[in-house]
Parts: C-alpha cells; structure tokens; sequence
C-alpha cells in the first residue's frame, strides 16, 4: 500500500485520469459540434425553402388575379326575397 502512495504513481495515475476525461470531452465536443453544424445546414435549408413558397405564392396570386373572371352584377330580387324572410321570423318572435 506504501507503494501505491509514492508521488511516481500518483502523477501517472491523475495522468491518464486526465487523458480520459479530454478524450471524452474532445469525443462529446466533436459529436456537438458535427449535430450543431447539420442543425445550421436544415436552417439554411428551411429558409431557402421559404424564400421559394414565397415567390411562388406571388406568382400564384398573380396568375390567379390575371385570369379572375370580370364580376357581373348580380340581381336585387335575391337579396329582397331574403329581407323579407327576416321580417317574416321577427314577426313569429313573441314581444316581451
């Protein structure tokens, strides 16, 4: 036991204590760093991908206004038919 407590076995021992634990660190490091590094790939991707739909919905939206019909007018009777049904269902409706 004497032995194990000389200072040439301690200085080894907390050596390679000391290199296990940066190879571990250098190991976590690189997988944090390569994760970090696809995180910010998908980001630039992801709004590449948005830049795209936008020009697309604009493109959309200009085709669609280029080829809309032109709007008619549309016939009063309609409208008037509905009014009167409404004055018909507030008249069934009891005062209070």
């Amino acid at each position: 036991m004497g032995e194990l407590m000389s200072s040439g076995l301690l200085n080894v021992a907390s050596l390679a204590i000391s290199l296990v634990v940066m190879i571990v660190g250098l190991v976590l490091w690189f997988f944090i760093n390569r994760a970090s590094s696809r995180t910010d790939e998908q980001i630039e991707l992801l709004e590449a991908l948005l830049d795209q739909q936008k020009r697309q919905n604009a493109l959309l939206r200009r085709l669609c206004e280029a080829n809309e019909p032109e709007e008619k007018p549309a016939p009063n009777a309609p409208v008037e038919e509905a009014k009167e049904d409404e004055d018909d269902f507030i008249r069934l409706v009891a005062e209070r």
